[in-house]
């Protein structure tokens, strides 16, 4: 990981951390679908690429003008560069679902991909990027489900993280709770400057349409959604593997 602009939070990776980058997203995909599976033989899990460009009504306002790269306005829409991939991978969500290909939950769609942020200025090793990489799950299922899926998703996810970055990982509530979450924890690695944070592990309400089943009586029955979502910073798992690597 090389700093090269004058600029802190912009970085250049090198051959051999985007051949590792590379390895972690498929191993995790492994791992996270195994686990979905394991749990419920029923999930779909598919994988999308979304735009980095993103309508600014699709953001949530949670991300201020302070948070956010603005692009330009093009006719009514304000493009961003997004924050985060979530907005765009419930849009595709909802295309499935809503679509004549008889789609169905557990649906889990996830991505792998740049998102932006107007971060604080600080050194590299914070990994305070403003240009970064997310692996982002994100799990729905319905809300009348039996299985906790978010409180048993939490080993799996430390365990994999462990694995791959060689450093102690912990489960730790997260210092934020989003206003779209019931309930955040982070995975954290102890890379002995301090105790990063990696992964946030949620379970969201915020998934914008219903379930809907048709009932024996020719009605429709609508069920809340709830969304595991399980969203990770490879560029920090790499760093912490570099870190381990060098010792």
């Amino acid at each position: 990981m090389l700093s090269l602009y004058q600029s802190n939070g912009l970085v250049h990776w090198t051959d051999r951390e985007i051949r590792l980058r590379d390895m972690m997203a498929a191993h995790f995909a492994a791992e996270v679908s195994a686990f979905l599976t394991t749990a419920n033989p029923a999930w779909d899990i598919r994988r999308v690429e979304a735009p980095q460009l993103t309508p600014r009504e699709l953001v949530s306002e949670a991300y201020g003008p302070e948070d956010i790269f603005f692009i330009e306005r093009l006719g009514d829409a304000q493009l961003v560069l997004r924050p985060e991939t979530t907005p765009s991978t419930y849009a595709y969500m909802q295309h499935l679902l809503n679509s004549h290909a008889k789609v169905r939950m557990p649906l889990c769609v996830w991505q792998s991909g740049k998102s932006f942020r107007r971060e604080q200025d600080q050194v590299s090793k914070h990994m305070r990027l403003k240009e970064f990489w997310q692996m982002e799950f994100q799990c729905a299922y319905t809300a009348d489900t039996a299985n906790d899926y978010h409180a048993a998703s939490l080993e799996p996810v430390r365990a994999m993280i462990e694995a791959m970055v060689r450093l102690p990982t912990r489960i730790v509530p997260s210092d934020r709770l989003p206003a779209y979450s019931q309930v955040t924890m982070d995975v954290e690695v102890d890379n002995g400057d301090k105790w990063m944070e990696v992964c946030s592990i949620s379970r969201r309400t915020d998934f914008p349409q219903v379930a809907r089943f048709p009932t024996k009586g020719g009605e429709v029955r609508e069920v809340a959604v709830l969304v595991l979502e399980i969203a990770i910073g490879l560029d920090r798992c790499v760093y912490n593997w570099s870190v381990a690597d060098a010792r």
